[in-house]
This record gives structure tokens, sequence and C-alpha cells, in this order.
């Protein structure tokens, strides 16, 4: 999987950390404060936007009077303390990042979440030191399934797009990867597991979590 790989990227939500779940939950609780409930299927509807395409999103269906700076703000506050406290980082990343920083491969992320949130979810987990680029929706011009995002991350590591390995949890994150010319590895997610063929056949790999991968992605063992 490492073969030829200069760069690994990671999305953040579903991938990186186990956080997806946390999401519907805020959804219920904002729409609720305005009297609305949450549609079944706004999750799909969303998939990939950017944070701030997903505020003007909720701001034109939903009819809300306030800016989408302060829907955004919204967010930011009702999630701070779920990713300060009940967020996880998924199994076995951090032996993993290890492997990538023992034989240099430069480490990025590229998340559909806020710069605020990404940032809080780095410093909580000691992340600070693995990586060299973060990069949010809101820093290009179009959300994935668009490879803007990974297109841009690459540059700034400074690594051809050919030789950077993707990990993605969904879908349009899976397209975006591939659509940048990347290599993308499809994790586990329990939100998108009834997804798991379609991601299967999308990516170039997939794994169950960061524990379970090829023996080239695992540290050394000193007997």
């Amino acid at each position: 999987m490492l073969e030829n790989i200069d760069a690994v990227i990671f999305d953040l939500d579903g991938s990186l950390v186990d956080s997806m779940w946390m999401w519907g939950q805020i959804d219920i609780e904002y729409l609720g404060k305005f009297g609305i409930a949450l549609p079944e299927n706004l999750q799909a509807d969303i998939e990939g936007m950017s944070f701030s395409e997903t505020a003007a999103y909720f701001k034109s269906r939903f009819g809300l009077a306030d800016s989408v700076e302060k829907i955004k703000d919204d967010w930011n506050a009702m999630a701070w303390d779920k990713y300060s406290y009940e967020v996880p980082l998924k199994d076995g990343v951090y032996d993993f990042l290890e492997v990538c920083k023992e034989r240099g491969i430069a480490l990025g992320i590229a998340t559909s979440n806020s710069r605020e949130l990404v940032e809080r979810i780095v410093s909580v987990h000691g992340l600070e030191d693995y990586f060299s680029c973060i990069m949010t929706g809101c820093d290009v011009a179009k959300g994935k399934p668009a490879p803007d995002i990974y297109l841009a991350v690459a540059g700034e590591l400074g690594v051809d797009p050919a030789r950077c390995l993707v990990f993605e949890d969904i879908i349009p994150g899976i397209l975006a990867g591939k659509a940048a010319g990347m290599r993308v590895c499809a994790v586990e997610d329990d939100y998108s597991i009834s997804q798991k063929k379609d991601k299967i056949e999308a990516a170039d790999y997939y794994i169950e979590d960061f524990i379970h991968m090829p023996d080239d992605c695992k540290r050394k063992q000193i007997s």
C-alpha cells in the first residue's frame, strides 16, 4: 500500500477519528431549536460539502434567518465539547502515523469540517508533530467529490498527486481522491457501513481499522 507513496492524506471525520455518529445528533438538536424535524435523507444530501457549503445549504433549505457565519459558529460551539471529550481516534491510528513518520512520508489532513474543530482534534490527541498541512473545504473552491482539496494539500506538501495515498470513509471523499489522481483507501465506519460494497468498488483498498493493515503499513517488531 505504501509503495511509491510520498504523502498520506487523511479525511478527518469517519476516517481519522470516530465522529460521524455525533453530527446526526447535532443536526437534530440544532434544527429542533427552530421547530424543524430532521429530514430522513439530510446526511446523504450534505455528504462531502464543506462546512461553509453545508451552512449555506441549511440556511437556504430551512429558511433560516441566521447568517451562514452564525450557523457555523453555533455548530462549532455545539461540537466543541464532543470533539474535546467524546471523539476518539480510529483504532491503530497512532502506530500508522509513526510508520509514516519513520519512513519520511509527509502527512496532511483534508477535511470538510471547520478549521476550529480539526485543530481542536489535533490538539486534544497531540498530533501537531505529525501533520505538516491541514486544509478544510472552506479553503478551496469546491468541496468533495471535487478533487480541489486533495490537490491543494498535495501542492502544499510538494508531492505529486500520483504519489499520494488518501484515507476516506464516504463515497464523495473517495471520488475526490480518485479524481485528484491519488490512490485511495476506504475506511470502514458505522455511519457508512451500508455503502461498504460501493466503497470497496470505488477505492483501491479497504480497511476495517488501522490495526488490521497490510504488513508494509505496520511497525517492525524488535525481538
